[in-house]
């Protein structure tokens, strides 16, 4: 038996074409993620929202992972009862809440259908469009931060000692390409085929497409499970099948008093509240700051992921063979800082910052996510990553809505021209500084895992590849 698992497990046509088959479920996921963020000014104009109400919207996906803690809880589940069934459940969970969200904002739901009474006789301060879109996009998060913990542990299940920082590098590039993709499909899909007249009255669609991937999704992981069952039956797999191996809840405890895990974990949530929530905004940047048409600030923001096809497994590959995990998320962190300044100091061409992001956010992602392997031993890894998602998620809350709240502030009266139908620019210059301090943070982090490292022996400077 255990011949026959290297010999399924080593046969690297089918651990990489495992890791395209999952990679593809989450690229539909960071799709629809951001498949709204070039449409701000459509929410404003169409729904009435302000930005504040947008950051709101935005801040929902992470509101089941902050107080409900389901990353976590998900993570817990995965590691008691294994990938396919968790992976299933909530895959299909974050499906439903894209069609809620979009079904909350089409026209059909906000001329009376179905719930709309409802949704207007609470809270009534509140449209009834934001409070459904609000609940799709609740639902989503609920399901999609377990779905990346779940696609994680299939990396790590099929690439452990192998080449498992190349192959979680892979995984998170091609998911980015869901995110570039939807910056650059989502402007156009409201557009005519002349490409100049806006289809106002079908701006929904892009919202829609989104959850229509997120069905195919779905679907692909099925496919996956075939595999996952093969695997299963033909292997003792001491992460899901030994006792001795199974999550306890004491493992729980050994996480947050491991210093390593607290400061990767800070980093975590530091790195990517700068980096997401900036993102759901970067489209409306380029258009208040740089004044191009919505389809180029798409185009423009899609510089993030596209990149980081192509530098995330390159570091990958670099800390696979390399080591020096620890100076990378330095490096990057490092970035991240000057990224932000020069948005907000500077009227450089955003294609030069936009770059650079996309190189910061591959050195971080492709040294951390493969060092946390080295840090928790992998009975617990799908908690662990569950735990840094949550953490992650307290982040990817507040500062969508922190954004949407500081804009309001700072650009007194754009929100309310705007939805009258008017012209205003916002200044978003004061959201860059708060950014770039989280940048400063994460950068402290980063230098306090690297020293800790110096004592603990995780080895994060080390190769990760041991054979």
């Amino acid at each position: 038996m255990n011949d026959f698992k290297k010999a399924l497990n080593d046969s690297a046509p089918l651990r990489w074409g495992i890791m395209l088959l999952v990679s593809f479920t989450m690229a539909t996921n960071y799709y629809f993620y951001d498949a709204l963020s070039p449409l701000k000014f459509l929410m404003e104009r169409e729904l009435g929202f302000t930005s504040a109400e947008y950051g709101f919207f935005q801040a929902a996906y992470s509101i089941p992972n902050v107080f409900l803690l389901m990353a976590i809880i998900g993570g817990i589940i995965l590691d008691k009862i294994g990938i396919r069934i968790t992976g299933f459940a909530f895959i299909f969970i974050q499906f439903f809440g894209a069609v809620v969200t979009a079904y909350g904002a089409s026209p059909y739901f906000n001329e009376g259908g179905w719930g709309y009474d409802f949704m207007n006789s609470f809270l009534t301060a509140y449209s009834p469009a934001l409070k459904m879109t609000s609940l799709g996009f609740f639902l989503f998060g609920l399901g999609a931060e377990t779905s990346i913990v779940v696609i994680s542990k299939v990396i790590v299940k099929w690439f452990k000692g192998k080449e498992i920082a190349l192959a979680l590098g892979m995984n998170v590039a091609i998911a980015r390409l869901g995110m570039g993709a939807a910056m650059m499909i989502s402007p156009r899909l409201i557009i005519d085929s002349t490409q100049t007249t806006p289809l106002w009255q079908n701006w929904t669609m892009p919202i829609w497409f989104g959850a229509l991937l997120l069905g195919i999704g779905l679907l692909t992981f099925l496919v996956y499970t075939i595999w996952d069952v093969r695997f299963d039956r033909r292997v003792e797999e001491r992460m899901e099948t030994d006792p001795t191996e199974q999550f306890r809840f004491s493992d729980l405890l050994d996480l947050i008093t491991n210093r390593s895990f607290i400061y990767i974990s800070m980093l975590c949530v530091l790195f990517y509240s700068a980096v997401f929530p900036f993102m759901k905004y970067a489209p409306d940047l380029m258009i208040n700051k740089f004044g191009v048409a919505p389809t180029l600030a798409g185009d423009i923001s899609s510089i993030l992921p596209y990149g980081t096809l192509i530098f995330t497994p390159l570091f990958a590959w670099y800390c696979d063979y390399k080591g020096r995990s620890a100076s990378l998320m330095i490096y990057g962190s490092l970035l991240l800082v000057v990224v932000h300044l020069t948005f907000a100091v500077t009227n450089i061409t955003p294609y030069v910052p936009m770059f650079i992001l996309g190189i910061a956010f591959s050195l971080v992602p492709a040294a951390m996510w493969p060092a946390v392997t080295k840090i928790v031993p992998t009975r617990r890894i799908g908690t662990a990553y569950g735990a840094m998602f949550t953490v992650q998620a307290v982040g990817l809350m507040l500062f969508p809505w922190l954004i949407g709240l500081v804009l309001d502030a700072t650009n007194p009266g754009v929100a309310e021209t705007i939805s009258a139908g008017g012209n205003a620019v916002y200044d978003y210059t004061q959201v860059l500084f708060m950014l770039a301090v989280l940048g400063i943070l994460g950068l402290l982090f980063s230098w306090l895992l690297k020293r800790e490292d110096k004592t603990s022996g995780y080895g994060l400077e080390e190769p990760n590849k041991m054979d």
